[in-house]
């Protein structure tokens, strides 16, 4: 069954490029970003991992720990990361899973349950639905997913922008409207009642309609 939001992140051991994980330990208290792969030394992938290891110091600031998963081994992807840093300038500063077996692409429904054969003698195109981006929360419950075609190339800023998003929304009782940015206007939660908006937001809000309460956004 696909995984939805809400669902519990599924637990797994693995092996990565930065040693032998237990999933749900590694992440412990932080926020985790982990995005799937079809296939090592393929071109659209190559440019994500590098623009994902230039801006980690953006998720290291937010306590988002980053994690990529490729249908190949840790050793292939040890040689990757030389090709990567050649073409893109910085080679993964995050771990990498070997997934082989192609056990944890099918535990998080990437793949059908009934996938077999050798991950080194199947193609990306075998793989093209390992391409998935999950944002998992400290309660290790998925927040977003998102999944993307091989022919386009992923947009991180915009995982940055939903993942502020989601860490102010855990916050306080807001919603955030179409395209905003970190430091854009709110939308005080359709759950909060007036009354209680009043306790919560004295300054008061703007209102073009009822069912929109629009404040500044809260700071902390």
């Amino acid at each position: 069954m696909a995984l939805q939001i809400g669902d519990i992140a599924p637990d797994f051991e693995a092996d990565t490029t930065e040693g032998r994980i237990r999933f749900h330990q590694w992440i412990g208290n932080s926020w985790v970003v982990l995005f799937s792969h079809p296939k090592d030394f393929t071109p659209v992938c190559t440019t994500e991992l590098g623009y994902m290891a230039r801006i980690k110091p953006e998720f290291d600031r937010r306590g988002v720990k980053i994690i990529g998963l490729s249908v190949d081994s840790v050793a292939d992807h040890k040689k990757w990361a030389n090709d990567i840093k050649e073409t893109q300038g910085t080679a993964p500063n995050y771990p990498l899973i070997g997934d082989t077996d192609l056990k944890i692409a099918k535990l998080w429904g990437m793949l059908p349950a009934a996938t077999g054969g050798e991950a080194a003698k199947r193609t990306p195109a075998d793989n093209q639905t390992v391409r998935n981006v999950f944002v998992i929360g400290p309660d290790k419950t998925i927040k977003l997913i998102l999944v993307y075609p091989m022919s386009a190339g992923r947009n991180f800023d915009e995982v940055l922008r939903v993942i502020d998003s989601l860490q102010l929304t855990a916050k306080h009782k807001v919603s955030t409207p179409a395209n905003w940015q970190q430091g854009d206007e709110v939308i005080i939660s359709g759950s909060v009642s007036d009354e209680e908006a009043r306790k919560m937001f004295p300054q008061g809000w703007k209102a073009p309609k009822p069912y929109i309460r629009i404040v500044a956004a809260p700071r902390g």
